[in-house]
């Protein structure tokens, strides 16, 4: 078996010289030059069988707007109307604080806990004492009881008996006396005896009178007043234990977080490095200002409830309505400056405090200038690398345009700059497209 198939592969061997030669014709280079024209032509072929995508479109919108003309710029700084310093009614040490700079809370949320072991022993310290004092108050508004009564009446009778028993001793020593059969002191000592039980029986009868009377209304009217002073002191207490957890006054933001846990807190200021007087920073940024400083040369324009235009240099695509809202009653001597504040009408999440912003005052009186604006539809902008873009189609192609956009109008976005108006964006998603890409309108 083995043979028979050695001799079937010798058959198959070609000889050295019989095998064919290279084939004549095209050079090398021309092959290659071939089949790159090849592949151009089918790539051109699929380009041309993919076509252009169809897009939906629509033109920029352009509106003159009529703004009361500009008297007087200045710049300034965004504050809250009303920043708070939230503080601590008692001494003690941070067990908990659950807010982190930023967080919003609500009134009456609970911001800090402070360790209130101490306060808690006082208010059941003071709840015992009230409790004492009730009970005594209760006592004396019940008045003795019978059984007391009884015993009183019983000491009255005893000592009644008593002086009976010592008079009559004393009359029968008198008598012996008068005869010579008793000394002096015999009579003297019966004396005495008849003094001391006319005492106690004198005293055993108006300790009667009294336990059968009861308490006096001066005693009611001061266990009363203890009872009250009791009460008011475990209302104390409580308040103080209550102090223990501060809680939010208002709906806002926590501007800064001022304590860490195990910290001491205290009443008063006490410097950098010892206990802190406050807890967190406060303050509503639904109600913010923008404080400027106007020269005294500039300040006859300006006045109270006064319109005004804000806008933030952080972003100056967005305008805020504004009025003075206050105008400080001096001036500065070393800057020739007076203080205003502007009250921001429409503030968002956009405008913070401690921002630079730029502040319009306006005259309406003075007239009103037209300013041109430019209103694309929403759906035209994208994000494109962390900027507002839109695709214009120029000469059949989409081309990214980088614009500033301001706020929105109904289903429309201001444009402040990045386009001139007479561009065709593509709308509905023109994020999916890249810039270059061959475009046709529907």
């Amino acid at each position: 078996m083995s043979d028979t198939l050695s001799k079937e592969l010798e058959s198959l061997r070609i000889e050295r010289d019989r095998r064919p030669g290279p084939r004549r014709g095209l050079p090398g280079w021309a092959w290659k030059l071939l089949v790159a024209a090849v592949a151009v032509g089918a790539a051109g072929l699929l380009w041309r069988g993919a076509g252009p995508q169809a897009v939906d479109v629509a033109r920029l919108t352009t509106i003159e707007v009529k703004e009361a003309a500009t008297v007087l710029v200045a710049g300034g700084y965004v504050v809250a109307h009303h920043k708070i310093q939230l503080g601590s009614k008692v001494v003690g040490r941070v067990a908990w604080i659950g807010v982190e700079k930023g967080d919003r809370v609500k009134k009456d949320q609970v911001l800090v806990r402070l360790d209130n072991t101490e306060y808690r022993a006082q208010v059941e310290q003071a709840r015992g004492a009230l409790q004492a004092a009730a009970a005594r108050l209760a006592q004396l508004q019940t008045g003795s009881r019978p059984e007391e009564i009884q015993q009183a009446r019983a000491r009255a009778d005893e000592t009644e008996a008593n002086l009976r028993n010592a008079q009559t001793n004393y009359d029968r020593t008198r008598g012996l006396d008068r005869d010579g059969v008793v000394s002096k002191q015999e009579l003297d000592r019966a004396r005495d005896q008849l003094d001391m039980a006319r005492a106690q029986a004198e005293q055993a009868h108006k300790n009667y009178e009294l336990v059968h009377q009861g308490p006096r209304r001066e005693e009611i009217d001061q266990g009363r007043a203890l009872v009250e002073q009791a009460r008011g002191a475990l209302r104390y207490y409580e308040t103080m234990l209550d102090a223990t957890e501060i809680r939010s006054p208002i709906d806002g933001t926590v501007l800064e977080r001022l304590v860490e846990t195990g910290e001491m807190v205290t009443t008063m200021f006490v410097g950098e490095t010892g206990a802190k007087s406050s807890v967190v920073s406060l303050a509503d940024l639904n109600d913010l200002q923008v404080e400027v400083d106007i020269s005294q040369t500039e300040f006859a324009r300006v006045s109270l409830g006064q319109p005004c235009a804000v806008v933030p240099d952080a972003f100056p695509d967005r305008r805020y309505r504004a009025v003075v809202a206050e105008i400080a009653p001096q001036a500065n001597r070393q800057k020739a400056t007076v203080q205003v504040k502007v009250q921001v009408k429409n503030p968002d999440a956009y405008l913070r405090p401690e921002m630079n912003a730029r502040v319009s005052f306006e005259d309406p009186r003075a007239g009103q200038a037209s300013v041109r604006q430019l209103l694309a539809p929403r759906s035209a902008l994208f994000q494109a690398d962390g900027k507002s873009a839109v695709m214009a189609v120029e000469n059949g192609r989409a081309v990214i345009k980088l614009v500033t956009a301001g706020e929105e109008m109904g289903g429309s976005v201001r444009i402040a700059s990045g386009l001139n108006g007479d561009e065709t964006l593509v709308v509905g998603s023109p994020a999916a497209l890249k810039s270059g890409q061959r475009l046709r309108v529907k």
